[in-house]
C-alpha cells in the first residue's frame, strides 16, 4: 500500500527530506552552522550571538569595531571556544571582507550573517547638522549593504545557501513624537527596501535575505527610556506590554531565520514589538 500524505509528511520531518528532492529540515537549530553578527560585542548584537550559541551554532564571529567589553567575556566564559571577536569597520568593505576571510579560513565556512552594526543619534530634523546625518546613513545603510554584499560574494565562492539577516527597526515603520530621527528611521526604511531587492536579486544563489524590526529594547543606549519621569504616562498611549523588551527576547526571529527551517522564507521583515503605537500625546 502507498504510504499517505501524513506518512510522507512525517517521514519527512523526521529524515529532514521530502518525496520531491528537496531536503527539509523543520527543526529549529543552528547545529554545525558558522554565523557571523555585526556589532555583537554588546547590545543586540550581542543578545543574538548569545541566542545563537544556545541554539547550538558551532561557533559565532563578533563583527565590531569596539573592543569586547564585560558583557561579551561573560559570554565567552558560559561557551569558550564557540565565540571570538575580529575588529572591523562596517564602512570600509575591504575591512568587512578580511573579517569574512578570516572567518572562513579559520572555520573552514560561514552560514549565516546578521548585519547588526548600526548607530543612532535622537533629535529634531532642523538640529542635525551635515556630518550626523552622514554618519548615521554610512553605517546603518551603508555599512549594512557592504557587510551583505561581502558575505554573499562568500557564500557563492563557497556554495553554501547562505542566510542574511539584516536588523532594521520599528522607526523604519513610523516616527516617535517622543524621541524623533529623520535620518536613523529613513536609514532603516532603506535597510527594510534593501532587504526586498537583495532577496530578489540573490534568490537564484539561495541565498535568503530577511530583516528583524526591534521596537524599543533594553540595551546602552536606551537605558534612559523606561526612567522617563511621564513613561507610565506614555504606556497608556502606546498599547501593549508595558515594558522594554530584553535583548535576548529578539533571538528567536534570528534564530528562525539564520535556520533551515526557514528554507523558504526570504524577503520578510520581523517586528519584533510588543509596545504598539508610536507615541502621539492626545489634544486635549
Amino acid at each position: 500500500m502507498a504510504p499517505s500524505v501524513a506518512q510522507e509528511l512525517a517521514e519527512a520531518t523526521t529524515n529532514g527530506s521530502s518525496t520531491n528532492g528537496i531536503v527539509v529540515k523543520p527543526q529549529l537549530t543552528l547545529t554545525g552552522k558558522v554565523i557571523a553578527v555585526t556589532g555583537g560585542n554588546r547590545g543586540i548584537g550581542l543578545g543574538v550571538a548569545e541566542c545563537c550559541l544556545i541554539n547550538d551554532a558551532a561557533k559565532v564571529y563578533s563583527i565590531d569595531l569596539a573592543e569586547p567589553g564585560d558583557e561579551f567575556a561573560a559570554i565567552l566564559k558560559r561557551f569558550p571556544g564557540r565565540i571570538a571577536a575580529i575588529q572591523a569597520n562596517v564602512t570600509d568593505e575591504d575591512s568587512i571582507t578580511a573579517a569574512v576571510d578570516k572567518i572562513v579560513e579559520e572555520a573552514g565556512a560561514i552560514h549565516g550573517i546578521v548585519v547588526n552594526a548600526g548607530r543612532t543619534n535622537h533629535k529634531a530634523a532642523l538640529d542635525f547638522t551635515k556630518k550626523e546625518i552622514e554618519d548615521l546613513f554610512n553605517v546603518n545603510l551603508f555599512g549594512s549593504f557592504y557587510t551583505a554584499r561581502v558575505a554573499a560574494k562568500a557564500f557563492i565562492k563557497l556554495g553554501i545557501k547562505g542566510s542574511v539577516v539584516f536588523t532594521a527597526s520599528m522607526a523604519s515603520y513610523r516616527p516617535n513624537k517622543i524621541v524623533p530621527s529623520t535620518p536613523y528611521g529613513a536609514s532603516k526604511a532603506g535597510v527594510r527596501n534593501m532587504t526586498h531587492t537583495l532577496a530578489m536579486e540573490w534568490a537564484k544563489y539561495g541565498i535568503r535575505v530577511n530583516s528583524v524590526s526591534p521596537g524599543l529594547v533594553r540595551t546602552a543606549m536606551t537605558y534612559w527610556v523606561d526612567q522617563q519621569p511621564d513613561w507610565e504616562q506614555q504606556l497608556k498611549y502606546y498599547g501593549g506590554i508595558p515594558r522594554l523588551a530584553e535583548v535576548q527576547e529578539l533571538g528567536g526571529a534570528y534564530v528562525y531565520l539564520l535556520s533551515d527551517a526557514a528554507s523558504y522564507t526570504t524577503s520578510i521583515d520581523i517586528p519584533v514589538n510588543g509596545v504598539i503605537g508610536s507615541k502621539s500625546k492626545p489634544s486635549i
